[in-house]
């Protein structure tokens, strides 16, 4: 085993072949966060034929106080064969022995979805549960196998009237195509953030994601009314499943259900491209009677947009979570002091 710095279209394509293959492993995610304060480094390992047999990429961030950096592993190692412990402990050496050329602390890994029988075991590895994630653990998974009609007798009724309801409403839906359009969805992720009391990113974020990833990886997807522009959806695919990242809606017209036709026609389109999951990425961490109990009551973080996803008929699943490997006890040890300060003054009341 030898291992490389993957050329990046070299690993892309190993990335875009591969089962597991995601977007958060792609060399695109890897500049798309370089612009936003992270830095992006590959690691590959190549048999004796010089095959790339697994690989990673990593991302870092720098820690206050020149306590070094935190390294990332977002949905990967992507390995040939998980089942090949020579490629499997070749891939992790070249990782460790990355990161900590980068100066990290510690690296936090997620895994993401196991639906298979060969999972990962963190704590074999050496790495410890976190309650730290970057990405929300558990999601929403629609199975995109069957026709339309199959999908659609999957859902809830409610969600299947409203579909219908968007589609009959004279809406305009279109992919977007330049940067006018992409500042219109901004735009409504701005009123949708204030409206769900969360987060969102700079409008150069979602810009950059538009001209890194669309069309060839993913597609924009606006609803439009007599001039009013109501929803729109960024969706992303890699080999058979697509996620839906982003998404806004306006606070005029919402009657017209805009926000169900733009979500349908994204799922059209990821069956359009051969996907066969779609994942509604991020719900609240919770398990399904909890979910079931208290989605209607409560509003705070993901539970205001479970209430919408819960409907489209796929099933809740969870993910591996997050991981951590130690590399500086003492670092780690105040970073993880600092993250449960700033949890507890940002917890609601």
């Amino acid at each position: 085993m030898t291992t490389i710095d993957p050329i990046l279209p070299q690993w892309d394509a190993f990335v875009r072949s591969h089962p597991r293959g995601h977007l958060l492993q792609t060399a695109g995610w890897g500049t798309h966060k370089r612009a936003f304060g992270w830095r992006d480094t590959f690691v590959g390992v190549t048999d004796d034929a010089g095959t790339l047999v697994g690989g990673a990429l990593l991302l870092f961030k720098r820690l206050p106080l020149r306590m070094g950096t935190m390294a990332y592993l977002p949905m990967g190692p992507l390995l040939r064969d998980p089942a090949d412990a020579a490629i499997t402990a070749a891939v992790w050496v070249a990782i460790h022995k990355t990161a900590r050329s980068r100066r990290a602390a510690f690296l936090k890994w997620e895994p993401g979805i196991f639906t298979e029988t060969l999972l990962p075991d963190p704590a074999a590895l050496g790495f410890v549960a976190s309650e730290q994630t970057i990405q929300p653990p558990r999601t929403v998974l629609i199975d995109l196998h069957g026709s339309e009609e199959d999908i659609l007798a999957r859902m809830n009724q409610g969600t299947r009237r409203k579909i219908r309801q968007s589609l009959k409403n004279d809406i305009t839906y279109s992919e977007a195509t330049t940067g006018d359009e992409v500042a219109k969805f901004t735009t409504l992720m701005g009123a949708t953030g204030a409206r769900n009391d969360f987060g969102v990113h700079s409008a150069d974020y979602y810009a950059l994601a538009f001209d890194l990833f669309i069309p060839q990886d993913g597609a924009l997807i606006m609803a439009e009314h007599e001039g009013d522009v109501l929803a729109g959806i960024m969706v992303f695919a890699v080999g058979d499943t697509a996620w839906y990242l982003y998404g806004a809606s306006g606070d005029i017209k919402r009657n017209l259900m805009a926000s169900y036709g733009v979500q349908w026609r994204a799922l059209q389109w990821a069956r359009a491209r051969g996907c066969t999951t779609y994942d509604m990425w991020g719900i609240p961490d919770a398990d399904i009677e909890t979910l079931e109990a208290d989605f209607e009551t409560r509003s705070d973080g993901l539970w205001g947009v479970y209430g919408f996803k819960r409907g489209w008929g796929g099933q809740v699943v969870r993910s591996l979570g997050a991981w951590d490997m130690r590399y500086n006890g003492i670092i780690y040890q105040v970073y993880e002091t600092a993250v449960r300060l700033r949890e507890r003054r940002n917890r609601p009341d």
